[in-house]
């Protein structure tokens, strides 16, 4: 293993624990079939996510692009809920 695909698994360990947080919270909410966190937290996930991305993938850095594209994918559900709860 070179030092680079060391790092490389490194980086996806680090974003798949750092991840869990919104994984653990999303299952939460489905449960519920409802967003537990304030609607502002999700816009501010949506906006500083995009912005990640764009810098991952400028970067050009798979670990970031792939986190952050999954990140994405929880905030605009949660996002989704909640607009179901206002209908």
């Amino acid at each position: 293993m070179t030092n680079s695909t060391f790092w490389l698994a490194v980086g996806f360990a680090g974003q798949a624990l750092f991840g869990m947080r919104f994984f653990v919270q999303w299952l939460h909410s489905e449960s519920r079939r409802k967003s537990i966190i304030p609607l502002t937290f999700w816009h501010l996930s949506v906006a500083g996510g995009v912005v990640l991305l764009a810098y991952a993938i400028h970067r050009r850095e798979p670990v970031f692009i792939v986190g952050e594209t999954v990140s994405l994918m929880i905030f605009l559900r949660n996002l989704q809920l909640l607009r179901r709860k206002t209908d």
